[in-house]
């Protein structure tokens, strides 16, 4: 008997060692929207900063529907010239040190849609193999040499070339996930591109910003899975459910809302300034640090805040002034 209380004891501190692992884990953060404006520094900046767990990489902007793909990260790269791929190895360095970074659909541009199931089905291997864990391969481009240099058919004597292109927009690095930003259409066919990407891969990250307004009318379906493992909602831009002179009520009312959907872990979105949420809902660092964020921690999926945008953070250094009440 003796032996067993002696066996128990010595269990007992990596009992607790992995108690307070599973909370460390768990334990609340900061997401952040990169890529929208070259002011904001670059990825590794963001990264280094110790303050975000997420970075949603913003924008592939165009897509779905017959259109061909176009990430849209403003003035720090041009994809179509494939300077893009430049932040691979950064993507990298942010992954080492723990931060899950993920490639966000959407924005406010409107220029994308899923026409069917089909379609979501092609932009999710789309995604898989250009910015996840699949591949793109190369695709092969042909250059024929004719010696002759004259209008003749190809023949024997004609020397062809193959070439193959990568065409992975940020590199070789793996993301961890895809957000959804999803602004236009009518909703249809998101729940659809959900499930195809979780087939691909169960492990992969899964994360929505709807509009705070409940339910979201463009994300609710997909939402309604249950396999987004963050929703990110946006409480601003939006009076009847965000923070208003003052006034936490329809903010906190809205939360409640949205604490109850099936999903991981839900975050507060905020704008970082009043310049990055034109239409209202800026809330000021003391009023988050006083009424807002001990008002919302103890809710059940609460899992930290997200941020709009980087640059607004870096401007106004938001997150530091609240990241110890979060």
């Amino acid at each position: 008997m003796a032996s067993v209380k002696h066996s128990f004891l010595l269990l007992l501190p990596l009992l607790l060692i992995s108690s307070s692992f599973v909370q460390r884990s768990s334990a609340a953060g900061f997401a952040v929207y990169w890529g929208q404006n070259g002011g904001e520094g670059t990825l590794a900046d963001a990264c280094n900063t110790g303050n975000y767990q997420f970075i949603n990489i913003a924008f592939l902007a165009t897509f779905g529907n017959g259109q061909t793909p176009q990430l849209n990260l403003a003035g720090h790269c041009d994809a179509t010239a494939g300077t893009c791929n430049v932040f691979s190895d950064q993507i990298k360095a942010c992954q080492s040190k723990g931060i899950k970074v993920l490639l966000s659909l959407g924005g406010g541009s409107g220029g994308y849609s899923l026409s069917s199931a089909d379609d979501a089905n092609q932009v999710a291997q789309y995604l898989w193999n250009n910015f996840l864990g699949g591949s793109s391969g190369s695709q092969l481009i042909k250059i024929i040499s004719n010696p002759y240099k004259s209008e003749i058919p190809i023949n024997q004597n004609t020397i062809c070339y193959v070439i193959p292109v990568v065409t992975r927009p940020l590199g070789d690095a793996v993301l961890d996930g895809i957000d959804f930003d999803i602004k236009a259409g009518d909703g249809q066919h998101w729940d659809e591109l959900a499930k195809a990407l979780k087939g691909l891969n169960q492990n992969l990250i899964l994360s929505a910003a709807p509009q705070c307004p409940f339910p979201d009318a463009h994300l609710s379906n997909a939402i309604n899975t249950g396999l987004f493992n963050y929703v990110w909602v946006q409480f601003y831009n939006n009076a009847q459910c965000m923070y208003t002179n003052g006034n936490t009520n329809n903010l906190l009312s809205s939360w409640n809302q949205w604490n109850s959907v099936q999903a991981g872990q839900v975050f507060l979105g905020v704008p970082a300034s009043q310049a990055a949420a034109p239409s209202g809902g800026f809330i000021p660092t003391d009023v988050m640090n006083s009424q807002v964020l001990p008002a919302i921690k103890g809710s059940a999926k609460y899992g930290g805040v997200m941020i709009w945008d980087r640059f607004n953070d870096l401007q106004n250094k938001y997150s530091d002034a609240i990241k110890g009440s979060v």
